[in-house]
């Protein structure tokens, strides 16, 4: 079995994450891909971020990170907004501030 970290684009430090999600090494994200990887990075707490999205998605494309633009980089942005929106935050608690931002109605609770 391959460290996750072994995937391009992904360091040492996110192991932590992906573990946290139950995905113990490369060979278990690329067999769910990484829409459903991503989506259970969020649920175990991982703060969505485009660019963690879709350094994922080019890291598992054999891909640098940098190697995305124009329609491409559209089509998956509007493919990380679906799959944040899907997911809902997860099983994450709101932060203070985010508690007190959604009690203003500031920003949606989960």
């Amino acid at each position: 079995m391959s460290k996750v970290s072994e995937i391009r684009n992904i360091g040492p430090k996110s192991e932590a994450g992906f573990a946290r999600a139950g995905l113990h090494s490369a060979e278990d994200v690329r067999a769910i891909g990484p829409d459903e990887a991503y989506s259970r990075l969020i649920r175990a707490g991982t703060r969505p971020h485009f660019i963690g999205y879709y350094a994922l998605v080019m890291g598992l494309q054999g891909r640098p990170w940098n190697d995305l633009g124009g329609d491409e980089k559209t089509m998956l942005r509007e493919r990380f907004d679906r799959l944040v929106a899907a997911t809902k935050g997860g099983d994450r608690t709101l932060s203070k501030l985010e508690a007190e931002l959604n009690r203003l109605g500031v920003i949606p609770g989960d």
